[in-house]
């Protein structure tokens, strides 16, 4: 059948379609920057040799690296005399992308570009885990200052909602130390933002993109608002005044008279939100941008520098995805068979704005961040529901469309002051605010029987019974906001100048949370008539049909039918969460003797977790879903560093750190990720994971910046935190528990070369070979013996012991974790100007999504197999009436690896969320004057 055929009578593509890559230019680097914001530093050494082999262009490209990060100065490689490599002159095991090594990747966000990094993979939606562990193991900071997340399924904020333009460095820090959170398992992740520039410049960029499944193809669009195109709702989106009445009142729904129950379901109508359209041919993405920056002197000694940027992109990505759920039983058999078809349209609209200032050896620096990211999503999925063997069963249409806003806006101050002596003082404090909207989620399923004896038995009806087989109209309202008020300062004292200093810190972390979702359904008596359910959503559902529907004779001579409305959420319709952290440490670093470096330290954390649904209706049941974690750790760390003249650099490092249970995690509140359309439900009775972490390291350094490092690392984890998911009515829903235990071991290695081609003369004197390569092995297993417990919260009864074997099987891994990753980058480049050619190639192995198990009817667990990726990134420079012009090709995915998760055994295979992907291309122009 062709894709024509198929959209006339389905408004479904046949064919699959993937994600576009936006196009989001890179920065140069040519804009010379200070040094980032003053923050607590990690100790490098006073200075190293200089390697005679490496030229002045190799020692350029390492310059004027900033990194921010907690606990001392600010990481800053300048020139020759410095140690020019961060990952060799810190004390910990860091990687550092700067601004030209992300620019390298050709990556539009800063999620993309981690994925290069040894040891880190990129699971989509923004999560990057490191080392696979999941997102709870991980740590995003923001010029070392902590973030809330506006995702409820993650912890930290989703990192591909940060474009590579604002981000000046990157910081991947895989050991601990005290001057970071205690909240740290696989490793922190540390965004740097733009420093203040010392020249004034300013850069326009513009870019275009698409892919091979997606642009000029066909899609699903609804119109929305006028202003939907840059990612604002305007007010069509806001409840009419019936339904926010009831939404700011106390009495539930149900006691409500029906007259006014069917006012407010007349309300949730809205055509312009439920109409769904066949888009022809899909433009392609667009993107743009604009950065610029100043500096002038205030005064004679004062220097007030500022920076501001801002970015808008709008992309297209289509799906046609097979989802499937299993039987529950250990035979993998399929209860169902559907194609959904997706178009998400993504706004994403960001802004910086920094202001520095700089007096004698004093820094000042205001950093704020504004990140607008909005999906409007478009489905449309058919499919059969498997009652019995052979063509037994019933035919489902299920229409959804959705509109999910996530912003944060976050506003940092932090200072860095010399008292005298060489001894520094860190201040630092801000707040920020998440807030995720989604308004008017619909959801309408129309049932064909197939049954020869009803007379509608070849039609798609929905006649708003909500039974199986049955129809049901749906609409859902979920407003979260998480609010975080943070504060510290770190006093660094040099006790021996070049031998011992020490830093004693401070930190306070408040984080709010309230989470909202009202959910309601249609519901009609069973004599609703056929004719009526044959009607389109937004006539089925509209206020001349509700209004009709109480007269004698709609459903038969002198018979109505009236239509209800009835709210799915009473008992659970909001939550309020908040966690506080009070912490202090304290942090020596050592250096006994020439090539010997310690550092070690202890830090003392007390956090207090609350999470309790909010009072909403005067007669809200109490559900008892209430939880409260208090806990103070001590937990140690130290790494210990030995530098040889020959450039061989030996490490050791052991600590302790703890992973807390994520807010999502706690809530009693089903939550629907609108990727996989897979319902998530928190369980109260999680508890904290504790973690020791060791591991031991060697790395050669050798000319031109290469290097080659082997490590061997190991964790062992008490009550880790796992989803599990079960089958139910034809679909997947997941909650969370902790199991017994864990241990994750594993062994990293990784190649940095660079090699100059000016022997070869001519055109080759400027030019550059580059090799970067990195594979990360990693096993894991859950521990798991009969007679462990975990606990599950029962509604009416609270934590209820349940027996661990029922939900985890002895020796499985954790869930994220891939076998296998590695990456490499081949690149070839100009010295003396912008010209590179870069190929990238990635793989991660299969990964467990969801433990299902006995839980799920013995069932294997649900497996994502992410596959290899070939990627190939040109940019070269060009100058145009004096204006200098960076012009950026990218094409992705050219192997064609597509996105498989499913339910596997010798038995069969059901697919539960697997689509083609295809390749995309992107070129981008940006310009700096």
């Amino acid at each position: 059948m062709s894709t024509g055929k198929q959209l006339a009578g389905l408004l479904l593509l046949s064919t699959a379609l993937t994600f576009p890559g936006v196009a989001f230019a890179q920065d140069t680097g040519t804009a010379q920057t200070s040094n980032a914001a003053a923050q607590p530093a990690v100790e490098t050494p006073a200075e190293e040799p200089i390697n005679p082999d490496e030229n002045d262009a190799a020692q350029q490209d390492e310059g004027d690296i900033d990194v921010s990060v907690p606990g001392g100065n600010v990481i800053t490689v300048t020139g020759r005399r410095g140690p020019r490599d961060i990952t060799r002159g810190s004390s910990q095991v860091v990687s550092v992308l700067s601004t030209e090594d992300i620019a390298r990747t050709g990556e539009g966000d800063i999620a993309g570009a981690l994925s290069r990094v040894t040891g880190l993979s990129n699971t989509g939606n923004g999560r990057v885990f490191v080392r696979g562990l999941g997102d709870r193991y991980s740590l995003a900071l923001l010029n070392g200052l902590p973030l809330p997340s506006p995702e409820p399924l993650s912890r930290v904020v989703p990192l591909d909602i940060f474009p590579t333009d604002i981000v000046a460095s990157s910081l991947v820090q895989k050991t601990y130390s005290a001057n970071f959170p205690g909240e740290f398992g696989g490793g922190v992740i540390n965004l740097t933002t733009q420093a203040i520039p010392d020249e004034s410049f300013l850069k326009v960029s513009l870019g275009v993109s698409g892919d091979t499944e997606t642009t000029f193809e066909n899609g699903l669009l609804y119109y929305g608002s006028d202003m939907d195109w840059y990612g604002f709702a305007s007010g069509r989106r806001d409840p009419q005044p019936a339904l926010q009445a009831y939404l700011d009142g106390t009495v539930e729904l149900e006691e409500l008279p029906l007259e006014q129950r069917q006012a407010i379901a007349s309300t949730l109508s809205v055509p312009n939100l439920i109409v769904l359209q066949k888009a022809d041919k899909l433009r392609p993405n667009m993107s743009g941008g604009l950065t610029g920056g100043t500096s002038f002197f205030v005064g004679d000694d004062a220097e007030l520098g500022i920076i501001a940027t801002a970015n808008l992109s709008n992309s297209l990505r289509n799906r046609n995805v097979l989802s499937q759920t299993p039987v529950r039983q250990e035979t993998v058999t399929p209860a169902d068979d559907f194609r959904r078809f997706v178009t998400d349209n993504r706004i994403l609209l960001n802004g910086l704005l920094g202001f520095g200032l700089e007096y004698g050896d004093q820094k000042i620096r205001w950093t704020n961040v504004f990140i607008r990211d909005v999906l409007k999503q478009a489905s449309l999925s058919q499919g059969r529901i498997i009652v019995g063997s052979g063509d037994d069963g019933f035919d489902k249409l299920i229409q959804q469309n959705g509109w999910f806003e996530r912003q944060l806006f976050d506003s940092q101050v932090v200072g860095e002051f010399q008292l005298g002596n060489d001894i520094s003082l860190d201040l630092r404090g801000g707040y920020a605010q998440t807030d995720r909207e989604s308004p008017y989620e619909y959801r309408f399923d129309y049932v064909r029987t197939n049954n020869p004896n009803d007379p509608y038995g070849d039609y798609f009806v929905n006649p708003l019974d909500n039974n199986l087989p049955g129809g049901q109209a749906a609409v859902a309202f979920s407003d979260l906001t998480e609010k975080v008020y943070y504060g510290g300062g770190d006093l660094t004292v040099p006790v021996m100048p070049d031998v011992l200093s020490l830093t004693a810190g401070a930190a306070y972390t408040d984080t709010q949370r309230y989470s909202e979702r009202r959910a309601f359904q249609f519901t009609a008596p069973s004599n609703f008539p056929n004719g009526i359910a044959l009607l389109r959503p937004d006539l089925l559902i509209a206020p001349a049909i509700i209004e009709a529907s109480n007269v004698p004779g709609f459903a038969a001579p002198g018979v109505s039918a009236p239509v209800d409305l009835r709210e799915l959420t009473e008992d659970t319709p909001a939550f309020d969460a908040q966690l506080k952290v009070i912490a202090g440490y304290l942090k020596g670093n050592l250096t006994p003797v020439d090539g010997l470096t310690i550092d070690a330290g202890v830090r003392y954390e007390d956090g207090k977790q609350t999470v309790a649904p909010a009072q909403v209706f005067t007669n809200q049941p109490n559900l008892g879903a209430v939880t409260a974690i208090e806990n103070g750790y001590w937990l140690p760390s130290a790494t210990i560093t030995y530098q040889f003249d020959n450039g061989l650099q030996l490490r050791a490092s052991a600590s302790k750190t703890i992973a807390r249970p994520q807010f999502r995690e706690l809530l009693l509140q089903e939550y629907t990720d609108p990727e996989s359309l897979r319902s998530f439900v928190g369980n109260p009775a999680l508890q904290d994971s504790t973690l020791f972490n060791a591991e031991v390291r060697g790395e050669y350094y050798f000319g031109q910046g290469s290097r080659v490092s082997l490590a061997g690392f190991y964790k062992s984890i008490d009550n880790p935190i796992e989803a599990f998911s079960q089958f139910t009515d034809n679909s997947q829903s997941t909650s969370f528990a902790n199991a017994p235990k864990a241990e994750l071991y594993g062994a990293e290695a990784e190649l940095v070369w660079n090699y100059d081609l000016y022997d070869l003369g001519g055109f080759f004197e400027s030019k550059r070979a580059l090799l970067i390569a990195n594979y990360t092995y990693t096993q894991s297993q859950i521990q798991v013996q009969p007679g462990d417990q975990t606990f599950i919260f029962i509604t009416g009864v609270g934590a209820s012991p349940r027996d661990a074997t029922s939900l985890f099987r002895d020796g499985d891994p954790l869930t994220g974790q891939s076998d296998h990753l590695a990456n490499i980058q081949v690149g070839f480049e100009d010295i003396d100007r912008l010209s590179q050619v870069t190929l990238l190639f990635s793989y991660a192995s299969e990964r467990v999504t969801s433990r299902l198990g006995q839980n799920a009817g013995g069932l294997p667990d649900v497996i994502e197999k992410p596959g290899a990726r070939l990627d190939l990134v040109i940019r070269q420079g060009v100058e145009l009436g004096g204006v200098p012009l960076e012009l950026k090709f990218e094409a992705r995915n050219l192997t064609g690896t597509d996105n498989y998760e499913y339910v596997a055994n010798d038995s069969g295979r059901v697919d539960v969320n697997s689509y083609e992907v295809g390749q995309s291309f992107a070129l981008s122009l940006s310009a700096e004057f």
